[in-house]
């Protein structure tokens, strides 16, 4: 019973066989699936999505990358999604300083309003984190978001900063890049981590694991990603994939 707790099954390159992916998921074992809505035109595929589908669920947040076109009536709407019974999370949100189309205090300021948002709501948040790890970690110190917790969305910063992520009541998720033979740090971090602060994820269609590096990605890799970290820890691929199934459902309180 494998959870995928990031896919973008809402994404143009899955348009042609979304079915196909999907039962390819379901029989490699992978149970449930959050589909993340990032701005106007994905939200609402998310939840098509989740509402046709038992078996998935949505987040509904903006993207740092295009926080410049967010609005205040985006804000609330994504406000009344969040008691849309299939919405599980807020995000993703948080910044990301590699692209420029926004500039970083307006990252920032959406960012905050997000994490705001989701305390009112009592959802958690899901991070995007790309060059901005202090900035990161600072807001969300500032905006107590350990209230609401959430996920570290395809970690790959240092040890020290996962465990002060926890401290705040996220998990630390991985997903393609830890299988990478050059992935030193999200290597070290998995294997130094207890698995109850772990989840796993693939981003698709980005960020495929070995051996698909390079190629469109798939909620059905997630396997891969457990194996590595099963591999890491010393530990069996069915406790790995076990406990972090119990963790994606406790933080994404689904019964």
């Amino acid at each position: 019973m494998l959870f995928d707790t990031h896919v973008h099954l809402n994404a143009e390159q899955f348009n042609d066989d979304l079915e196909e992916v999907i039962t390819r998921a379901q029989e490699q074992g992978v149970h449930n699936m959050v589909v993340v809505g990032f701005d106007r035109t994905t939200i609402k595929k998310a939840l098509h999505l989740a509402e046709t589908y038992p078996f998935l669920y949505a987040s509904v947040g903006w993207h740092p990358v295009d926080a410049i076109d967010m609005t205040e009536e985006d804000l609330k709407w994504i406000e009344e999604l969040a008691s849309h019974p299939k919405v599980v999370a807020i995000g993703e949100m948080g910044l990301d300083y590699h692209w420029d189309k926004s500039p970083k205090e307006i990252q920032k300021e959406v960012f905050r309003k997000q994490i705001q948002l989701a305390k009112r709501v009592k959802l958690p948040i899901i991070i995007h984190n790309r060059e901005a790890t202090q900035d990161i970690v600072d807001i969300l110190k500032e905006e107590k978001a350990s209230e609401v917790g959430g996920i570290m969305h395809c970690y790959s910063g240092s040890l020290e900063v996962a465990k002060e992520c926890i401290a705040m009541n996220f998990y630390i998720s991985f997903g393609g890049p830890v299988t990478f033979k050059n992935a030193k740090k999200p290597k070290e971090v998995a294997q130094e981590l207890p698995l109850e602060h772990l989840l796993i994820e693939t981003d698709c269609p980005y960020l495929a694991p070995h051996p698909f590096r390079g190629k469109r990605n798939e909620p059905s890799y997630v396997a891969l990603v457990a194996k590595e970290i099963a591999e890491l820890k010393g530990i069996s691929y069915e406790e790995v994939v076990q406990k972090t199934y119990d963790n994606a459902r406790q933080i994404f309180n689904i019964k």
